[in-house]
């Protein structure tokens, strides 16, 4: 069954160096709490805020363990007046016997106020 796991983060500052290790530290924890491999994923999207320019997030899973081939593109987030700032959204899209309901999405940082409803306890 495919299903999408969610995933933000934010950062403090405009910084590459952050924004890669934040971003790698939600991806792991999403795929630690789901329990995904990455021959298992379709495709990450990631997107971010028109504030973060600093480099490219998509960069963080290549410092991850046989994440090589896995897809993944970024795109920038649209602006909507009062939304989270310095944020690092994740889409990703795996195959996995989960049911939906069951699935773990991870919300770090200043992003746990987007979906509150969307956390469970560790």
């Amino acid at each position: 069954m495919m299903r999408g796991i969610r995933g933000a983060t934010t950062v403090r500052e405009n910084d590459a160096n952050e924004i890669i290790q934040e971003t790698k530290r939600m991806i792991e924890e999403m795929a630690v709490k789901n329990e995904i491999k990455p021959e298992e994923i379709a495709s990450v999207l990631i997107s971010v805020t028109k504030d973060l320019d600093a480099t490219f997030p998509a960069k963080a899973l290549r410092l991850i363990d046989g994440w090589k081939y896995v897809p993944v593109m970024c795109m920038p987030e649209i602006e909507v007046p009062g939304s989270l700032p310095q944020c690092i959204r994740v889409m990703m899209t795996v195959n996995t016997n989960l049911n939906q309901k069951d699935v773990q999405h991870v919300y770090l940082n200043d992003a746990v106020q987007l979906r509150p409803d969307l956390l469970k306890d560790s």
